[in-house]
């Protein structure tokens, strides 16, 4: 006999004479309706892997043309035994490079469970504390350098080092993600949404404007307005800011109250409206978008009228509404759409990862509690990650070490399921605490960065 969990209470009177006069055709329509909403996420990962493949098996090679490879680069790079130089007899390193430090992959396995239980208890940052442990800890920033901006392995040893950022972001996106729709606290539409402004953004504002706009000298006054923004979100913690986030404040509160009883608190976000069809072909739009410019020599009006026709077709997704604890929420799909782009484009400008910038939107702008911020972020950055991965590996032929990422992503795992699990327990108001206080370690570094010409906290 087999038995399946359909969603009813079997205490409740009459539960089970309900059940007796289900015949099969019931069942299986009572299943069904139970699933599909589960689908939809899960469609989505599984659709945007796919589409990566379609559309970059293809392509792969029409960007690399003019590509050194790492076999080139090493042969190129000066011989010896000092700073900047190959001493071709010295036992393999990073990447297969002789003489090249050779991270422990113990340090990189209980580095990346931070990284992951960062990540998904706060939703940002995951990048910046990879790039802490690559570039501080395992000393390959220093390495990189040392052989000059001219050399070619300066180059491919930075980019490997920024996809291997990106690998254990995105895996932690997935798994975080993931999570946290199972646990009723991802906001999938406003993530969909953020994302389709982010991916098109990221790439479609910089061509436009041909490398004309760069604030990376004004990176320190983006720290300064990290720091004010830091403040911002502090003073939303206390009496004072809560009282203007009632309903953030009232949904949280009867989420940690259902937690604080052992309820359950699997059954949170409730979709009420929008338009999941528009919101998949928009998204499908602009990563297809990304994907052609960043891996397509020439043509680019086909990337650029790809991008155009997802930001448009978001304006009539309509309103999206939504219920968490009883306490509804609605916005129009177009606004994290604009949000979403104006981020991307900040972030392009400055030579930076944006991706704490969204943790601000989702509580400041969208108004939303702490507890859907975590799961709704990392969508967004999932989606962001995929499309990168995509392109630098297979666009541009990055190569990465694989025996430190596999140790990395195990990491990655458990500090990704640990995560969701223990930020429930975490009040709301410590959370966005959390938040904080991660949000004044980058003001100081990018501040110190720009006025200073050096940052004074990793990675350096």
């Amino acid at each position: 006999m087999v038995f399946v969990n359909v969603g009813v209470d079997f205490n409740e009177p009459g539960a089970c004479q309900r059940i007796d006069r289900f015949d099969g055709a019931d069942l299986n329509i009572h299943l069904l309706r139970r699933l599909k909403p589960m689908r939809k996420p899960l469609f989505l990962i599984m659709t945007l892997a796919m589409m990566g493949l379609l559309l970059a098996a293809p392509l792969s090679g029409l960007d690399q043309a003019q590509a050194v490879t790492l076999e080139e680069a090493i042969e190129q790079a000066p011989k010896g035994t000092g700073e900047g130089q190959i001493d071709p007899k010295a036992k393999p390193g990073f990447l297969g490079i002789p003489g090249a430090p050779t991270p422990s992959l113990v340090y990189g396995f209980l580095w990346a469970i931070w990284v992951g239980w960062i990540f998904s208890t706060v939703g940002a940052f995951g990048g910046i504390m990879a790039g802490v442990g690559h570039i501080t800890i395992f000393g390959l920033g220093d390495y990189a350098k040392s052989f000059g901006k001219g050399n070619p392995l300066n180059k491919i040893v930075t980019d490997s080092i920024r996809v291997s950022n990106q690998w254990l972001v995105g895996l932690s996106g997935l798994i975080s993600s993931t999570n946290y729709y199972r646990m009723g606290r991802l906001v999938a539409p406003l993530g969909l949404c953020l994302a389709i402004g982010g991916v098109g953004g990221s790439w479609l504002i910089p061509a436009l404007t041909a490398g004309k706009v760069s604030l990376r000298d004004y990176i320190g006054y983006f720290g300064l307005i990290v720091l004010l923004l830091g403040f911002m979100l502090l003073r939303e913690t206390t009496a004072a800011g809560q009282a203007k986030k009632k309903k953030a404040k009232e949904a949280a509160a009867a989420f940690e109250k259902q937690a604080k009883e052992g309820g359950d608190t699997s059954e949170g976000v409730k979709v009420l409206e929008g338009s999941w069809p528009l919101m998949f072909v928009a998204l499908g739009l602009v990563v297809a978008s990304a994907l052609w410019a960043n891996m397509v020599e020439g043509m680019k009006m086909v990337a650029y009228g790809l991008a155009l026709a997802g930001w448009v077709t978001t304006f009539f997704a309509g309103t999206i509404r939504f219920t968490f604890f009883g306490v509804e929420f609605a916005f129009k799909a177009y606004i994290p759409m604009l949000g979403g782009i104006f981020i991307a484009a900040l972030a392009s400008f400055l030579g930076i990862g944006g991706g704490f910038l969204f943790v601000p939107f989702l509580t400041s702008v969208a108004g939303l509690p702490m507890f859907l911020v975590a799961g709704t972020s990392a969508l967004v950055v999932l989606v962001g990650m995929i499309v990168s991965i995509f392109s630098y590996m297979i666009g541009k032929g990055v190569p990465v070490y694989w025996g430190l990422i596999g140790a990395e992503l195990v990491g990655i795992f458990v500090g990704s399921m640990i995560g969701p699990r223990t930020s429930k327990y975490i009040p709301d108001i410590w959370l966005k605490r959390l938040f904080v206080l991660l949000a004044f370690y980058v003001g100081i570094r990018y501040t110190t960065k720009g006025f200073l010409g050096k940052a004074i906290l990793p990675p350096f």
